[in-house]
């Protein structure tokens, strides 16, 4: 909807047609969590705008409960499926734009899990319903499987509503976008606020009110929420033939167009370039899905724009613990060939002396003998997290790590140490790289 509006702006004369398989348009899914928990105190505070509005106020033909079936490339029609009357019909186009998303993993392998009381979170709807499963208080014992973002938010919304929270996570520590030992960190946390979290396990089976894990044990469960991860949403665009990329998304180039002339993406469903690593990746994040949304939709109205790329920056919270991280991570920095310095540091939010200041902890890397920096993490308490879009800032710059310590950073005790904690992560990275030790 992000580039149905966009085009709009540009192009007054345009006829735009939205297809959408569900009920709702232009919502927040980021919010879902926050929403199951009881921090986001309705639905519709989720909506930003309904298909009602979008139809009155940008003149935009919505049609909800309509599914796209197929796409005919050469004969430029989708073929659509009209859910509500049974009928199915074919809509021609001068400009296509796929923006399916992508869909939570759902493991064939593991028994049970299409049971009814196993829960995705993608759409509104799947918030509809946990939210219900939750107010009814039918869920006293909640197993998450997986600990990622999605993981993570959603063991804090049962937990709120007074849930026991069992988190599975088959990897050494949850946060599996960070480092072991910063996620090591988030996996003490959650186990301080009462989550039973198990890393190293994996799901066997999900049986009527119990999950059992690899070595034979049960698991209490009344509801069962999947944070497993997603997969882009590309059997359209790849039975059109419509070329698929090395990250398995949509390919597309600078400006969202698809190897289809007319034909773009945008969002969870198409790859993005990586600024560090310099390969196609595929990042599921609302804040790229909208900018190359308004890119796709600037270039469908007959203006000119380009998405550059991404740096994978990205932050969440279980409890009064903060989670960021931008860039490369060791293992990541190392499939993409580098060499590297890697800088930890303890601080804290406030000057240490003020009153409130809370821990965090700091990791930075940084290339060889170039310096520059490659990528970011920071676990910590209230005020740790945003501190990640300065590094994030510096990997689009380009800058080295002795170039960082440089950074004009604002400073008074109620907000920052004199020597901000990504600053102080900064020069023990560039007294490293001069060193020149491993």
């Amino acid at each position: 909807m992000t580039t149905a509006t966009q085009a709009r702006r540009l192009r007054p004369d345009l006829d735009i047609v939205a297809i959408e398989r569900g009920t709702r348009t232009s919502y927040s899914a980021c919010g879902i969590p926050f929403l199951v928990g009881g921090e986001v105190g309705s639905v519709d505070d989720l909506v930003v705008r309904t298909p009602q509005q979008l139809r009155e106020q940008h003149r935009i033909d919505v049609r909800i409960r309509h599914e796209a079936m197929a796409v005919d490339v050469d004969a430029r029609e989708v073929e659509v499926r009209d859910h509500e009357h049974g009928r199915t019909f074919r809509l021609g186009f001068d400009h296509l734009l796929l923006g399916m998303g992508a869909s939570p993993h759902r493991p064939s392998a593991i028994d049970g899990i299409d049971r009814s009381n196993v829960y995705g979170v993608q759409t509104l709807e799947d918030g509809e319903r946990l939210l219900a499963v939750a107010e009814r208080g039918e869920c006293g014992n909640v197993v998450v499987i997986g600990g990622g973002y999605v993981g993570l938010e959603m063991a804090e919304a049962f937990l709120r509503r007074g849930c026991t929270v069992t988190v599975i996570e088959g990897k050494p520590e949850v946060m599996d976008t960070l480092d072991p030992d910063m996620g090591r960190l988030v996996s003490d946390a959650m186990r301080r606020h009462g989550i039973d979290v198990r890393c190293g396990s994996r799901v066997r089976s999900i049986a009527d009110g119990v999950v059992v894990v690899g070595d034979g044990e049960g698991i209490p469960a009344d509801l069962v929420v999947l944070g497993l991860g997603t997969s882009p949403n590309v059997a359209l665009a790849a039975d059109a033939g419509i070329e698929i990329g090395p990250s398995g998304a949509i390919a597309v180039d600078r400006r969202q167009e698809t190897s289809v002339e007319g034909v773009w993406a945008a969002g969870d469903c198409c790859e993005s370039h990586h600024l560090v690593a310099d390969c196609k990746v595929h990042i599921a994040l609302g804040t790229h899905a909208n900018k190359q949304a308004r890119v796709a939709g600037t270039n469908i109205g007959g203006g000119y724009a380009t998405f550059p790329g991404v740096v994978g920056t990205a932050v969440t919270k279980v409890c009064d613990t903060e989670v960021a991280r931008t860039g490369l991570d060791e293992r990541e920095a190392a499939a993409s060939g580098f060499e590297f310095h890697v800088a930890r540091i303890e601080s804290t939010t406030r000057a240490g002396y003020f009153p409130g200041t809370k821990p965090l902890t700091v990791k930075l890397l940084a290339e060889r003998r170039s310096g520059r920096v490659l990528g970011g993490q920071i676990v910590g308490q209230e005020g740790a997290a945003k501190r990640i879009d300065v590094i994030a800032t510096v990997l689009h710059a380009g800058f080295d790590a002795e170039q960082m310590t440089a950074l004009d950073l604002s400073y008074a005790p109620p907000f920052a140490p004199v020597w901000d904690p990504v600053l102080v992560a900064a020069r023990k990275a560039a007294s490293l790289v001069a060193e020149g030790t491993p």
